[in-house]
């Protein structure tokens, strides 16, 4: 058995020795991995450097505002368009060409007007009546009435027909609604006027009902934005409950961190049942109901998902889902019951160190403003990247033509041979683009943005998670606590941080931030080989993602306890790893068992705060309780305002119990090196708690009096 455990750790690492001088996280230490930090400020003064070239080319406008066919803004000051702020279309049932997919316009004439059109009306009826300086507006500008009615349409300068519109997102749409099951556009079902135009309003609808689906979904945006209005206080009233539950939970685990989890444990369990509950009772309340059996296969997609609360199978499917939850609970909590008790006195320990480092509660703000700093940079600079092309003009056509789709100067178009060769193609605006250096550049750019922003979000998030472990670290390493606790913990760890490890954390940061872009370019060459036909380079894709998924988690894994190391020796990011790497493996059953048990009761609190606030949210807006006087607002879709109270609620409660999990995690080593480290002796005692020391039959022995 000897020969087996030297061998066993012959093989991962040597143990930690007893040093008499340890007391925690070295003050005294150096500098690492330096070449990393150097290259780290290269790295963002050439990201300054790229957002400055970004700012200067490019026009947010382009993706704000629309533009008409000659690439001009609608309704911007300091524009001939200034008064004019919605985008007119001439035939707008040539947006649903499959040519809008390819070039993101619509193969038709496009003006900036002052309103939308309000009636009917065609230009033969207009051109020679008391509506033809209404009908004038719609024209393209400078048009002047000295052309026959034929030249006017073939030359694309009037619309052949006005149709009832409304503006959305500043462009005008057609008015189309259903009224007692007849599709119409305005008041009327169709307009004739005695030289066939009536044909234009039919070629309209039957367009509008091709564009079903992207109506749907218009719809469902509209709608949804509706329920956000009118409820918006509501979900920051239930995120502010969540917040409130949140520290009322982490403050109770300071007191009551036994009774707590397995409070939490019960509660967890019982919402469970109750879900269970609720969903057999749905289920029977629809017995009988007509149409409750039908299929989800059957049904389909619906974009009104209350579609599916009226069927039973969706019930049984909820119903199903939470059973199996709620027993694979109850069975871990079986098997696992002596592992919880060591959990539950980590959790206990986390909570005190918590309690004597609360300042280290609201260290996640600090988090979350670094972040919101790098992700609006990062957007700042993609959508002026993306925006800082030049207009390109191309020639559009309805029929064949051998020209069609290359581009053209407007101003000289009307003389070119291109307009000879097709005489109905216009010369209008395309989309942005540029041949120069910096447009073929602008790929290689957005990727370099892409990937600073995974450095600098890492670098941010292994900062706090170095600062955190620096400070629990100076509680688990103090023998008499609180009395041998440092002064200002949290901010001697973030001081120590930044002024000697910067380096490593940009070397670990940089790592994890390779790979996360190198997931974005598989993305995104999974997106570009969908519509190949190849099996084998699917198979190959689809690998080649799940092992770089993979590959991001453990390093994660292995980068998070890497900055424990690094908060408590000092040493380099590649020490630290093989340092952390092998003190797991060396204590391999307890990382299996005892550390994710932990991680399993936090993420149960998780839920425990979801699910309240969530029940509370459900029964709010479906008007099953009131509060006072007041009650729900009334919504289209009741689901909305409650996914986001739950979302938000999680985001929340992650964010508080982010700390208890870090702290968790910097103890567990700690605990580990204790072990290897102590034996219980006066000479080398133990800095863990009692209630560790108990369940693991340690002990310190007092010292021998002479």
């Amino acid at each position: 058995m000897g020969g087996e455990r030297q061998h066993y750790y012959g093989k991962h690492g040597t143990p930690q020795k007893y040093d008499p001088t340890f007391k925690g996280p070295i003050y005294n230490r150096g500098c690492t991995d330096v070449i990393c930090c150097v290259f780290l400020l290269l790295a963002i003064v050439g990201y300054v450097a790229v957002g400055i070239i970004a700012w200067t080319h490019g026009d947010p406008r382009k993706v704000i505002y629309p533009t008409d066919s000659r690439g001009e803004f609608c309704g911007q000051k300091g524009t001939k368009n200034e008064n004019k702020p919605f985008l007119f279309y001439f035939n707008i049932v040539n947006c649903a060409s499959p040519l809008v997919l390819l070039e993101f316009q619509c193969p038709t004439p496009q003006i900036c007007v002052e309103k939308c059109p309000d009636r009917y009306l065609t230009y033969l009826n207009a051109h020679r009546s008391q509506d033809f300086e209404y009908y004038k507006q719609f024209c393209v500008p400078g048009f002047q009435n000295n052309k026959g009615v034929a030249e006017v349409l073939r030359d694309g300068d009037c619309p052949a027909v006005l149709t009832p519109s409304k503006p959305l997102a500043q462009r005008c749409f057609p008015d189309i609604h259903s009224h007692k099951g007849v599709l119409m556009v305005g008041n009327e079902t169709t307009y004739e006027d005695g030289h066939g135009f009536r044909k234009n309003i039919t070629e309209l609808v039957e367009g509008a009902k091709k564009a079903n689906g992207v109506l749907e979904a218009r719809q469902l945006a509209m709608r949804i934005f509706e329920d956000y209005t009118v409820s918006w206080y509501w979900i920051i009233i239930g995120l502010v409950i969540a917040m409130v539950l949140s520290l009322l939970f982490i403050v109770l685990l300071r007191f009551l961190a036994g009774i707590m989890v397995w409070v939490m444990i019960v509660m967890v369990i019982l919402v469970l049942g109750y879900g269970i509950f609720h969903c057999y009772m749905e289920y029977a309340r629809l017995r009988g109901e007509a149409g409750s059996d039908i299929s989800l296969v059957d049904l389909g997609f619906q974009t009104d998902l209350r579609v599916y609360l009226h069927l039973r199978q969706t019930w049984m499917a909820f119903m199903i889902i939470l059973s199996v939850l709620e027993v694979i609970i109850i069975l871990l909590l079986i098997f696992l019951r002596k592992r919880i008790l060591i959990a539950i006195a980590l959790i206990k320990e986390a909570s005190r160190a918590v309690g004597y480092v609360m300042c280290s509660l609201l260290y996640p703000l600090v988090t979350f403003f670094l972040l919101c700093l790098c992700i609006a940079y990062w957007a700042s600079t993609a959508i002026f990247l993306s925006t800082s092309n030049e207009a390109v003009y191309k020639i559009f056509n309805d029929t064949a033509c051998s020209v069609a789709g290359k581009t053209c100067n407007p101003e000289t178009f009307p003389s070119s041979n291109e307009s000879r060769l097709c005489p109905g193609a216009h010369c209008q605006f395309a989309f942005y683009g540029g041949e120069s250096t910096y447009h073929r550049a602008l790929l290689g750019l957005q990727i370099f943005n892409a990937f600073m922003f995974f450095w600098l979000a890492n670098f941010v998030l292994a900062l706090g998670q170095v600062t955190l472990a620096g400070a629990f670290a100076s509680y688990y390493w103090a023998l008499n606590k609180p009395d041998d606790l440092p002064a200002f913990p949290l901010f001697s760890a973030f001081g120590r941080a930044l002024r000697y490890h910067t380096g490593s954390l940009a070397f670990g940061s940089l790592i994890l931030a390779i790979v996360q872009i190198i997931r974005v370019i598989l993305e995104y060459l999974d997106q570009r080989l969908k519509a190949a036909e190849n099996k084998f380079a699917k198979f190959l894709m689809t690998c080649l993602k799940c092992c770089f998924w993979c590959l991001e988690k453990f390093i994660r894994f292995l980068n998070r306890n890497a900055y424990i190391m690094i908060a408590i020796y000092g040493t380099n990011f590649c020490t630290s790893a093989r340092n952390a790497f092998f003190l797991l493996m060396r204590n391999i059953i307890r990382v299996a068992v005892l550390d994710k048990v932990t991680d399993f009761l936090l993420l149960l609190g998780k839920l425990l705060i979801v699910g309240s606030v969530g029940i509370l949210a459900f029964f709010f807006f479906t008007h099953r309780i009131r509060i006072v006087q007041d009650t729900a607002p009334p919504l289209n879709y009741y689901w909305v305002p409650i996914l986001t109270v739950i979302i938000g609620s999680y985001l929340i409660a992650h964010g508080f119990f982010s700390v208890y999990g870090m702290c968790v995690d910097t103890l567990f080593l700690c605990f580990l090196e204790d072990l290897e480290r102590n034996d219980g002796t006066a000479e080398r005692p133990y800095f863990m708690s009692l209630t560790l020391k108990k369940l693991l039959n340690k002990t310190n022995k007092k010292p021998v009096e002479s």
